[in-house]
């Protein structure tokens, strides 16, 4: 017998979305999946961020009272026809942006999906129900301080910015949640929550028109269109740089730390010490210059054959956990080390990071290791494709922060362009072994 071998075609890509853009301003985001559920989240192009100092955690507090009624549902009857359906809803606030979402079955999309673009929209906030959540809110405020990572990530948000609003928290503080009223929250949701600040993302196993059919009838009467701007594959259209929070983008960056930057605390529910070293580098509105910081946060710290992994745990066994991330909000991001250690080891270890930096600065990184993240993204991409809620949080992302979903499909292509001599560049422009932000929490003695 002869066996003729049969060349394989080349794989479909990966993506394929569509978006529709209504006269309104919503832009959806559909594409059909072949895993038989469908998500559909809903992002809000506001956060943290866009408060005012006085009603800082009224976006969080807002996402709280989002699933409190509206004129056509009554208080828990959304999260009963969820549950009854087995479908499930769930939300999170940032300091860029909101988003709400459920999956479902395919066949209950079209049920459920009005219901959900009725509680984002339509939230009804009605005054008893404020007041009971604000205690809930309040005591999640409470418990957050009482968690040692978040009063470490906190503290070290505030050396990372000094006039940036990413210095305070999402929660906000007691002080400004207990003063704020339900009128102040239904004139925040009435401002911000329209359709011209919101993209939708419907992703599952049904046509792509149905699904974007089904979110534009679900859309409430006072805020659907029967006029779309069309639909465009995603590689044809640039959303407008005017849902980019214009007032915000006029506010000018951090300039990079000139000094050390270094502040302490003495935390006494701690067994171990924490140190976070951070440098300022560029955000999402400068996300050219983002994606070689990726690629070192990796040579640093992603993984067991990571630099700093090797070196301060495996090898020298200096710490006991250490972790290093590019952290990109939409003005500014932080390049951020973490680490977990004994206080005795805090200098050598500082010392031994600044060392690594310096390094970055004067050595090429080895095609071994470029090779070796390459492989990381490329396959972290695909694992992260898998499931309709996983792409419709890439989608969302990309088009609530960036405006275009270009950057997010291109993303392991973006990344695998670079080179040594890219990365070093990086390093020298936007890390520095000796000026930095450092936060320090040591246990009692």
């Amino acid at each position: 017998m002869t066996l003729t071998l049969v060349k394989p075609s080349s794989p479909p890509p990966l993506n394929s979305p569509t978006l529709h853009r209504l006269e309104n301003g919503l832009t959806i985001v559909a594409e059909q999946m072949p895993v038989d559920a469908v998500n559909l989240s809903l992002w809000l192009n506001v956060g943290s961020a866009d408060e005012p100092d006085s009603i800082n955690g009224m976006a969080h507090f807002l996402e709280h009272m989002v699933f409190k009624g509206t004129e056509q549902l009554q208080i828990g009857e959304f999260e009963r026809l969820i549950e009854q359906r087995g479908a499930v809803a769930n939300a999170a606030t940032s300091q860029d942006y909101t988003y709400y979402y459920i999956t479902t079955a395919p066949q209950d999309f079209s049920e459920l999906a009005p219901l959900q673009l009725d509680v984002v929209l339509n939230a009804s906030i009605p005054d008893n129900a404020f007041h009971q959540e604000k205690l809930v809110v309040l005591e999640e405020i409470r418990r957050s301080q009482d968690s040692p990572q978040r009063r470490t990530f906190q503290r070290s948000m505030e050396v990372a910015f000094e006039q940036l609003p990413y210095r305070r928290s999402v929660l906000g503080p007691a002080s400004s949640v207990g003063k704020l009223t339900p009128q102040q929250m239904r004139d925040f949701h009435r401002t911000c929550y329209q359709p011209a600040a919101m993209t939708a993302v419907a992703i599952g196993n049904l046509p792509t028109e149905q699904l974007i059919q089904t979110v534009i009838e679900g859309l409430p009467s006072s805020q659907s269109s029967e006029s779309f701007a069309g639909d465009r594959s995603w590689d044809t259209v640039e959303l407008s740089s005017s849902r980019l929070h214009p007032e915000l983008l006029s506010s000018p960056v951090e300039p990079a730390f000139d000094t050390n930057v270094r502040r302490e605390f003495v935390d006494p529910t701690l067994q171990q010490a924490r140190l976070v070293m951070l440098w300022r580098v560029p955000g999402m509105i400068d996300l050219q210059q983002t994606y070689a910081l990726d690629i070192l946060s990796a040579v640093l710290g992603h993984g067991r054959m990571a630099r700093l992994t090797q070196d301060l745990r495996e090898q020298q066994g200096l710490v006991s956990y250490i972790s290093v991330r590019n952290m990109t909000q939409r003005l500014q991001g932080t390049f951020c080390i973490s680490v977990q250690l004994p206080p005795e080891n805090l200098a050598v270890v500082e010392r031994a990071i600044a060392q690594h930096i310096h390094r970055l600065q004067t050595q090429l990184v080895t095609n071994a290791e470029i090779e070796r993240i390459r492989n990381q993204i490329a396959n972290r991409f695909i694992f992260g494709n898998e499931s309709p809620c996983d792409r419709a949080s890439l989608y969302g992302y990309y088009s609530s922060l960036v405006g275009d979903l270009t950057p997010a499909l291109s993303y392991p292509a973006r990344l695998q362009a670079l080179d040594a001599n890219d990365l070093q560049t990086a390093a020298q422009t936007y890390l520095s072994p000796d000026s930095y932000g450092i936060v320090i929490q040591r246990p009692a003695v």
